[in-house]
C-alpha cells in the first residue's frame, strides 16, 4: 500500500511539480515567443509575479525537470529534525490501522493518534506536514476502495476512453517478462538461462519506443534503462550492432501506463517519472485488457523468438522433447541485436491488425506535428531512476557496502558538510556510486582504492554473508574484495556444470561487451564511466 522508499519532507515538491506542469504547457502553447498576456495568465494560476515567473521559465530551460524548479541549497533546513526509522514505522502502521477504514475517521483524528503514540514512546510529536506527507505517499486508488469511498473511487476509475491516443507518446506501456528462449555464456557457449526484457510500446502508432534486455530480474534499474533507450535517438545504438533499419522513436512520454508490480509503485520511481514531467497511470487490479497494447506486443515478440535454438516454447506442451538448454546457441549480446532487427525491421514495417498499416507509417504520418521533449542531461535522467541511499562524507571518502569510495571533488566538502549526502548506486556495477554535494550538483566517486574489480550487490551481500559465518564481526573492504575474488574462482571452476554460476558470472560489471566498455553512455548499456575527468561534478541538481 505505501512505498517502502519514503523520502525526507520537503514541502516545495508538491509546489514544483504544479509549477512545473504549468511552465511546460506554458512553453509548449508558445514554442516561438511567450507574450505577455499569457506569462501574466500563468502567473496569476500560480500566484506568482511576473518577474518570479520569468526567473523560473529561465531555470526551467536549463533543466526541463522539476528539480530544476526548487532552487539551489535544497538540503534541510536548519533545524529540521529527520524522523528516526521506528518513527516512521509506527506513522504508517498507525494510518494503515486507524485511517484506512471504512468509517473513514478524519485526518485530525488519526493525526492525535499518532502524536499521542509518539509521546508516549518519549519521541517528539510529528507536525501535520509530516504526517501529511506520509499519507500522500498512499495509492489515491488504493486509499479509496480501503475507506470505501465510492466518490473517490469512481474519480480514481479509468475508462476505455481515456486509453485512447490522439498523439505520439501521449500514452506509452510498459512492462516485462522473460523471454522465452535460453542464451549461453559468451567465453564457453554454455546455457545460462532466460533473460528478462523490459519493452514500452506507444499506444497511437504501436511503435516500440524502447527495451532493455538483461540476466536482472526487473527493476526500477531495468525499467531506467529502458526509459533510457526509450527516449533518446537510437542511431548509436543501432549503428553499433550493425541494425541498418529505420527506428525513428524518441522523446519524452507524457504519461507511462504501467502494472502495479513494486518496482512501478515506489515512491522513488515516482518522482524519478514525475521529476522530467512523465504521469504515472497504473493498470486498475483485475482488469488486464488495460494493458492489452503491451500485452499483445509481448506475445509478438514471443512467438517470434519460438523460431531461435534454445526456445523453451510458452508451455512443456509445447515444447515437448525439444532439449532447450542443448540446442541454445545465442548470446545475451546476440539475442539484443536479434530482437533489435525483429523489431525495427520486422514488426515495425508489417501491417498491424488494430491499425491496418505498418507501425512505422503511421509514426511518420505524425512525425512532423511531433514536438519531442527530450532530457536535457542523458546521465542525469537514467541515474535518477537508480537506487538511493544517505551517507555522511568523511575525511576518507564515503563508505558504503563496506567500501570506501572518494572524488576529487568531494575535497572541499570534508568538514563543511552538515549531516549527510544523497547517494545513488547501480547494483549491477559498485565500483561508482553518484554523490550529490551540498553545492546541489552530482559527482561520480569511484572506488578509493581504484585496485578493486568492480562488482555487483549480490556479490557483495554473498561476501558480507560469508565473512559473517566465518565469526568476523567487523567486515572490512579488503576482505570483501578478497572473497569475492575467490567465489568468483569457484564458479568459473564450476561454469561447466550449473547454469546458475554461468549467469552470475554473465552478471558481473567486468563481463560487458568488448562494445559496451568505451567511455561514455552507449546504447542502453550504463556501467561504464563517464566521460570527462574523474572526480568533475556532472551535472547540477537544483
Amino acid at each position: 500500500m505505501m512505498a517502502d522508499d519514503g523520502e525526507e519532507d520537503q514541502s516545495g515538491w508538491g509546489e514544483a511539480c504544479r509549477r512545473e506542469a504549468a511552465i511546460r504547457d506554458l512553453l509548449d502553447r508558445h514554442p516561438e515567443r511567450l507574450t505577455i498576456n499569457a506569462v501574466e495568465l500563468v502567473a496569476c494560476e500560480l500566484g506568482l509575479s511576473r518577474p518570479t515567473l520569468y526567473r523560473l521559465i529561465a531555470r526551467y530551460r536549463l533543466t526541463r525537470t522539476v528539480e530544476g524548479l526548487l532552487g539551489p541549497g535544497r538540503g534541510r533546513r536548519e533545524g529540521t529534525r529527520v524522523l528516526d526509522p521506528d518513527e516512521e514505522k509506527l506513522i504508517r502502521q498507525i494510518l494503515e490501522e486507524e485511517y484506512l477504514k471504512p468509517t473513514r475517521p478524519p485526518f485530525e483524528y488519526v493525526l492525535e493518534r499518532i502524536r499521542g503514540a509518539c509521546r508516549r514512546r518519549g519521541w517528539p510529536p510529528p507536525t501535520w506536514r509530516t504526517v501529511k506527507a506520509r499519507l500522500d505517499l498512499i495509492d489515491p486508488r488504493a486509499k479509496a476502495v480501503l475507506r470505501r469511498d465510492i466518490e473517490a473511487v469512481r474519480a480514481t476509475e479509468p475508462t476505455p476512453n481515456e486509453y485512447a491516443s490522439s498523439r505520439p507518446l501521449e500514452i506509452v506501456q510498459i512492462d516485462h517478462t522473460q523471454v522465452d528462449v535460453i542464451v549461453v555464456d559468451e567465453q564457453s557457449r554454455a546455457p545460462v538461462g532466460r533473460p528478462w526484457i523490459t519493452i514500452a510500446i506507444d499506444v497511437l502508432t504501436r511503435m516500440v519506443t524502447g527495451f532493455h534486455l538483461g540476466l536482472e530480474a526487473p527493476s526500477r534499474v531495468s525499467v531506467g534503462l529502458c526509459l533510457l533507450h526509450a527516449v533518446h535517438d537510437k542511431t548509436a545504438w543501432m549503428a553499433e550492432r550493425g541494425i541498418d533499419a529505420p527506428w525513428p522513436v524518441s522523446g519524452l512520454p507524457e504519461t507511462l501506463h504501467a502494472d502495479n508490480g513494486s518496482d512501478f509503485r515506489s515512491q522513488a520511481f515516482v518522482r524519478a517519472c514525475r521529476n522530467h514531467g512523465i504521469r504515472l497511470m497504473w493498470r486498475p487490479p483485475g482488469r488486464p485488457h488495460f494493458g492489452g497494447h503491451i500485452e499483445r506486443l509481448i506475445g509478438t515478440q514471443m512467438g517470434a523468438v519460438h523460431l531461435l535454438p534454445g526456445t523453451t516454447f510458452s508451455n512443456p506442451q509445447e515444447r515437448g522433447d525439444y532439449q532447450s538448454s542443448t540446442a541454445a546457441r545465442m548470446t545475451l549480446r546476440e539475442l539484443e541485436r536479434w530482437i533489435g532487427w525483429e523489431i525495427a525491421g520486422h514488426y515495425h514495417q508489417r501491417v498491424h491488425g488494430g491499425l491496418h498499416r505498418p507501425p512505422i507509417a503511421v509514426w511518420r504520418e505524425h512525425e512532423e506535428r511531433l514536438k519531442l521533449r527530450l532530457p536535457v542531461d542523458r546521465m542525469q535522467f537514467w541515474v535518477s531512476f537508480l537506487p538511493e541511499e544517505e551517507r555522511v562524507l568523511r575525511r576518507d571518502g564515503i563508505h558504503f557496502c563496506n567500501i570506501r569510495y572518494w572524488a576529487d571533488a568531494l575535497a572541499a566538502d570534508v568538514g563543511g558538510t552538515k549531516g549527510k549526502l544523497l547517494i545513488k548506486y547501480d547494483p549491477r556495477d559498485l565500483s561508482r556510486i553518484f554523490v550529490r554535494r551540498a553545492s546541489g550538483r552530482f559527482v561520480e566517486a569511484r572506488y578509493r582504492n581504484l585496485g578493486w574489480p568492480g562488482i555487483t550487490l549480490s556479490e557483495q551481500r554473498a561476501a558480507v554473508r560469508q565473512l559473517k559465518a566465518q565469526g568476523r564481526r567487523e567486515i572490512d573492504e579488503e576482505m570483501i574484495f578478497k572473497t569475492t575474488l575467490r567465489q568468483r574462482e569457484i564458479e568459473d571452476t564450476a561454469r561447466r556444470q550449473t547454469a546458475a554460476s554461468r549467469r552470475r558470472r554473465e552478471q558481473r560489471p567486468d563481463a560487458a561487451p568488448a562494445d559496451q566498455k568505451a567511455d561514455g553512455l552507449k546504447g542502453i548499456d550504463s556501467r561504464k564511466a563517464l566521460g570527462g575527468d574523474e572526480g568533475s561534478e556532472t551535472w547540477r541538481d537544483h
